[in-house]
């Protein structure tokens, strides 16, 4: 049915929307930090994660439409809650904590179980996998990005 696979695509579009209202930027503190020259515009990055989180919700939305998400396996729920703690967890970390260090490491945590998104969704979808790669892209590049503006402001 494609109903419920409709529900699950708004349900988790929303979910990873939270971050950004419990955590807000502190665009001050932000602004003060330095960092690489090539780090996009935060315009840039809210697109970006907007487009992402839609990728996102889209491929559990496939998985729940093709086989109903109650029939997938523990490994595939588990890495799917992991990945979407830590990735709501940047925001707490980088803006309310203002710990860098931590976000370097959530973000390197949000990258890798991006990637076995990727290998635990491929059994129940090609397409669903697919979707994710953008988001194991992205989400490495964020750590390569966290990790220089943690050593220009340790």
């Amino acid at each position: 049915m494609i109903f419920p696979a409709i529900l699950v695509f708004i349900i988790v579009y929303l979910l990873f929307l939270i971050s950004g209202f419990l955590f807000p930027i502190d665009r001050s503190w932000y602004a003060k930090l330095k960092k690489p020259i090539w780090t996009p515009s935060g315009k840039v990055i809210g697109v970006i994660w907007g487009v992402l989180y839609a990728l996102i919700a889209l491929s559990l939305a496939i998985v729940e439409y093709k086989i109903g998400l109650k029939n997938t396996s523990l490994t595939f729920i588990t890495f799917w809650i992991i990945n979407y703690l830590t990735n709501q967890a940047f925001g707490f970390f980088e803006f309310k904590a203002k710990r860098l260090d931590l976000a370097v490491l959530d973000t390197a945590i949000v990258a890798l179980t991006s990637l076995l998104l990727i290998f635990v969704t491929l059994p129940y979808s090609v397409v669903g996998a697919v979707l994710l790669i953008p988001y194991v892209l992205w989400s490495t590049f964020a750590t390569y990005l966290a990790w220089n503006i943690y050593l220009l402001n340790r």
